[in-house]
């Protein structure tokens, strides 16, 4: 069977993106994974001042601009520091950012869970439609960003994170209001999303307890496995983190095991017929997001599953859902222990410096995003912003292909290849920045 290439167009992720692939004897043989769109939000941020990047910023996307808007402001205050000005948040001003972070991750990964990957599976298996997923989608994330809204102001493109804090100053009715919406979205996960207790859940640790399993994602799991999908997708079996957060410490783990990681030994590199380009730790590729998280942290189910299947569909899938869970425990504790008297922010409004370097990073939905800004005489004179799917969307170099890349190779079907690659979550708007 002669070689054939098939050009595609994949609609209905964050952003757009065309996929060519390569089919040698009935499999897919290569992908090529191109993005069309360029934006400049780097080259627009030259020459502005360094807050001017907490505006801007949170315009590259519209799903994760919180996330961004973190990096942001950890590069100015990691620069300050690089600069003999130590500054040192309030656990309040931490928490606050945490917590509205946090709302984020929630609220994307309920949405590609409703809008991505239930519908796409029930498509590509020919079922029905089981109920009606938008519906679900918009009831959680509408609920969890009123939750985040109650700190940040608005969503999307928060601005209320500043260098040294947080802009808000929250009642304790504030908080019962947030605690309220947060206790709302565990009802939903507990009675829509896995049909048991949110408690009952979080203690699953075996594999063989999956089956306990309920709602819509029990019923995602029982669909993977019985099309004999969970096993397939399998990458490099690489993963890695930048910013600590309560879901994972920094790190990176080759199969099980976990060392420290330097954001400095991190690369770019163009790519030909896309605008996106690709990223390397020490030139080598990585998997960033939920299952690296999972991995890099020692997540006790996501370390079984992945014993068992590796970095395959269902891990990677388990992962990103499982994340909500843990999320929604996390910031339940968390919100009992913000202290309304704390300070808010711990530098004054026009306190600046006009020369530094700073990288920040932040574990955004689709995993470690990267800052890194350079000001002289009080103007960003470089910026450039390292985003989740590059790590796990680029096409690789002459020693290895991509992490989707080598995911989808072996493929029998355009069908199925494109089911794995929306398992990864993919944003073509931040890589196409």
């Amino acid at each position: 069977m002669k070689r054939k290439v098939i050009k595609k167009l994949i609609e209905k992720i964050e952003g757009e993106a065309e996929l060519n692939y390569t089919f040698d004897k009935g499999k897919i043989e290569d992908v090529k994974i191109n993005f069309g769109f360029y934006r400049g939000i780097e080259d627009i941020l030259v020459g502005k001042s360094p807050k001017d990047a907490l505006v801007i910023t949170p315009r590259v996307c519209g799903i994760c601009n919180h996330a961004h808007l973190i990096a942001a402001v950890r590069a100015i205050e990691n620069g300050y520091g690089s600069a003999g000005l130590k500054i040192e948040l309030t656990g309040k001003a931490k928490q606050i950012r945490e917590f509205t972070l946090s709302c984020e991750l929630m609220q994307n990964h309920i949405k590609w869970l409703y809008l991505t990957m239930l519908p796409h599976l029930e498509k590509y298996l020919k079922l029905d439609v089981t109920g009606n997923h938008a519906v679900k989608a918009a009831y959680f994330s509408t609920t969890i960003t009123k939750a985040m809204a109650v700190f940040a102001g608005q969503w999307p493109h928060s601005s209320y994170a500043v260098p040294g804090g947080v802009t808000c100053d929250p009642t304790q009715l504030d908080l019962m209001q947030a605690h309220s919406l947060l206790e709302e979205c565990i009802r939903f996960f507990e009675q829509v999303v896995a049909g048991i207790p949110l408690e009952t859940y979080l203690e699953i640790t075996s594999v063989s307890s999956l089956h306990t399993i309920g709602g819509d994602f029990g019923n995602l799991l029982h669909l993977l496995d019985k099309s004999g999908l969970a096993p397939r997708g399998g990458s490099h079996d690489r993963f890695i983190v930048f910013a600590d957060s309560f879901l994972a410490a920094s790190g990176k783990s080759i199969v099980t095991s976990v060392s420290p990681v330097d954001a400095r030994y991190v690369e770019e590199s163009e790519q030909q017929g896309s605008v996106a380009k690709a990223v390397t730790y020490k030139n080598r590729l990585y998997e960033a997001g939920p299952l690296a998280r999972g991995m890099v942290s020692k997540e006790p189910i996501v370390k079984n599953l992945h014993k068992r299947y590796k970095d395959a569909l269902i891990t990677r899938i388990f992962a990103r859902i499982h994340e909500i869970g843990r999320l929604l425990e996390a910031n339940r504790n968390l919100l009992s222990r913000i202290r309304i008297d704390e300070a808010s922010c711990v530098l004054e409004e026009d306190m600046k410096l006009y020369e530094f370097e700073g990288t920040g990073a932040v574990e955004a939905a689709r995993g470690s995003l990267i800052h890194r800004t350079t000001v002289v005489d009080g103007r960003i004179s470089s910026y450039e912003i390292i985003t989740p799917t590059q790590w796990n969307l680029s096409h690789g170099n002459e020693q290895e292909k991509g992490v989707a890349v080598k995911a989808m190779v072996g493929s029998g079907t355009e069908e199925e290849a494109d089911f794995i690659f929306r398992a990864f979550d993919v944003c073509s708007v931040c890589t196409a920045q």
